[in-house]
């Protein structure tokens, strides 16, 4: 008999299938640990992103939890590869020429298969930011259509052989453009194809390693210029000494704690402090 297979007559009981599936759920997705520290796979964001604005990279994936700046990274390596932001269309004047190889869309939240199919369709040329869209990466069609989008071949063919009553859609067109996706699911959750067929990076980070993050960020001189650098030393040394008792350890945070040491400046700005982060 085959070693793992139950004997004739055995029976799980509640308790054992419970188990199984938590050991399982944990096993799939678990991240391995990364040699690389945190600000080098930020830097790695901004080399993908970069060469997919360059037009050499189809599809980046960038994986990791939410409030800590995935997504400012990408648009900003975005813009500083000369790329326009026309997410908000409406604000260019009619007449106005776009070059779309040189734009980008940005799209949150949910999307159907066939909003999936439009959207491609009408960035056909140019970059999407699919930011926090999980449900076109857990949807098996939508999946099918993005493996057609992101394939290595010479030419992209997608096609929609459903029922199309939209008389502006073919039923398959040529797609050039790119697609970045920002998640706060872990990659190894994601269907393997897709991660295949893109170059991903993942940032998923330690308390330690988000406390490491935010010192580089206080450096920015773009990073809450209107707060000293103190106040925001202050601010990090604070959150480093409650990050295992906080609430939750992010980038607004930070903010927030820069704030209050600013604007409560004398020695009982920590128990203010310590009421917002840890409750």
């Amino acid at each position: 008999m085959p070693r793992g297979v139950p004997k004739a007559g055995f029976r799980m009981t509640k308790n054992k299938k419970a188990t199984l599936g938590l050991v399982n759920k944990t096993q799939e997705l678990v991240q391995p640990e990364s040699k690389f520290t945190i600000n080098q796979r930020f830097q790695f964001v901004g080399d993908m992103v970069k060469m997919l604005a360059d037009g050499d990279q189809a599809s980046v994936i960038v994986t990791g939890p939410g409030g800590l700046g995935k997504t400012y990274n990408v648009i900003k390596s975005l813009k500083d590869s000369g790329m326009k932001d026309i997410s908000l269309a409406e604000e260019f004047e009619i007449g106005t020429r776009i070059n779309l190889k040189k734009s980008f869309r940005i799209i949150k939240g949910y999307s159907s298969p066939k909003g999936l199919y439009r959207l491609l369709y009408e960035n056909k040329d140019g970059v999407l930011v699919m930011d926090d869209c999980d449900s076109v990466l857990k949807d098996a069609v939508s999946v099918s259509i993005l493996k057609a989008a992101l394939d290595s071949y010479d030419k992209r063919i997608i096609s929609w052989n459903a029922d199309i009553r939209d008389e502006d859609l073919p039923r398959c067109f040529e797609f050039t453009g790119r697609v970045i996706f920002i998640s706060n699911m872990p990659s190894i959750a994601m269907d393997q194809a897709i991660i295949s067929r893109s170059m991903a990076v993942d940032l998923s980070m330690t308390a330690k390693q988000k406390v490491e993050r935010m010192r580089y960020l206080i450096a920015q001189p773009d990073f809450m210029p209107d707060y000293t650098i103190n106040q925001k030393n202050d601010a990090v040394d604070f959150l480093e000494t409650v990050c295992d008792q906080a609430k939750e350890l992010t980038l607004r945070s930070l903010c927030q704690i820069t704030k209050i040491r600013k604007n409560n400046p004398r020695g009982n700005w920590k128990d203010l402090a310590t009421y917002v982060v840890c409750g």
